[in-house]
């Protein structure tokens, strides 16, 4: 039976210390929860979760969810009511560096989590990923669309990881031992995203921040869709409350679609950067396309992104511009780059 209690709610944010993560812990908060974060501080950062340091209402768990779940959380009579699973790295270097606990965080995490769901009576939410679509044949790619995903390719491990995750949530569902909701999350971009995370939208701006050539992989025609952090948190929010019977995972994401080239011009022209653009050849299995359809969405939680892109780029590379100093910094990219020639991004 699910938990329903009045007052403030408790929730707890696996992978609460990365960039979704720390935003939805924002909100949490400031919607009244308490927030109880699990982190591994793998790709998470400590930075993130500076607001809360005298927040009596956020509790912080250093903690991997491959591992038995610390008994703090399993053994405790305290209600928990919403479980957020987003505990995972989601950029193709740093699940890369790692393929098997990116698997088994997937896996194992969210075996776990849903356990602890169940044995709480708290509702649950699991992250999931546009990559279940894999290289999409149909577009825009709605939930039924089963996919076109390489099972044993670079990316696998984080891809069928998080259809695997989607497998054991709706399991659970069917068997009414949880009631869990699935987001299907594409491209999502703002402040606190990793200058070496390997997204797009960040490697575009930290390049032109940096004076260095900005890199387009394959002929720059490929497409994406990109939703400003604050939208999806809006849409994690209104699926975890939604008291309607779905039909099944829910895409969240920006409909509109653009290409990698019409990405970098609005970027250099925002930063009024004259960076060269130079090609490399297209990743192993990189989607050709890529576009949300939201009908879901728009039916069941009455949620559309409401940030344009241009808002969306001035925010986020002003944040980046704050942070221009360590940009100059060769590591990161070096390991991005490094990522990249082995056909990892």
């Amino acid at each position: 039976m699910r938990n329903v209690r009045t007052g403030g709610k408790t929730a707890v944010v696996a992978g609460g210390a990365g960039f979704l993560g720390s935003h939805l812990c924002d909100r949490l908060i400031a919607d009244g929860a308490r927030v109880i974060c699990i982190d591994n501080m793998l790709t998470g950062r400590p930075e993130n979760l500076r607001q809360f340091e005298r927040e009596p209402r956020f509790t912080l768990i250093e903690a991997d969810i491959i591992d038995p779940l610390p008994q703090r959380l399993t053994a405790s009579r305290d209600p928990i009511d919403e479980i957020f699973n987003l505990a995972c790295a989601a950029s193709p270097p740093h699940y890369q560096a790692a393929p098997e606990h990116t698997m088994l965080t997937s896996v194992v995490g969210t075996h776990q989590l849903l356990g602890l769901a169940a044995g709480k009576g708290a509702r649950f939410m699991l992250a999931s990923t546009s990559e279940v679509y894999g290289d999409p044949d149909v577009h825009p790619q709605p939930e039924t669309y089963r996919g076109n995903v390489n099972p044993i390719g670079p990316r696998a491990c984080y891809d069928e990881g998080k259809r695997a995750a989607e497998s054991l949530a709706s399991d659970a569902i069917r068997a009414r031992r949880v009631d869990a909701r699935i987001a299907r999350i594409f491209n999502t971009y703002g402040p606190r995203m990793q200058p070496d995370d390997g997204r797009v939208v960040s490697n575009v701006i930290c390049q032109a921040l940096s004076g260095r050539d900005i890199t387009v992989y394959g002929s720059g025609e490929q497409t994406r869709s990109f939703c400003y952090v604050s939208d999806l948190i809006e849409g994690f929010i209104r699926l975890m409350a939604c008291e309607k019977e779905l039909p099944g995972p829910i895409n969240l994401g920006n409909p509109q679609e653009l290409t990698v080239n019409e990405l970098v011009r609005l970027v250099m022209a925002h930063l009024g950067a004259d960076s060269t653009v130079t090609t490399k050849p297209l990743p192993v299995d990189d989607p050709r396309r890529r576009r949300p359809d939201i009908t879901r969405s728009q039916t069941y939680l009455g949620w559309s992104p409401t940030v344009t892109l241009e808002a969306g780029l001035a925010a986020t590379c002003a944040y980046f511009v704050e942070r221009s100093a360590d940009l100059r910094k060769p590591p990161a990219e070096a390991a991005v780059n490094d990522a990249v020639e082995a056909g990892l991004l």
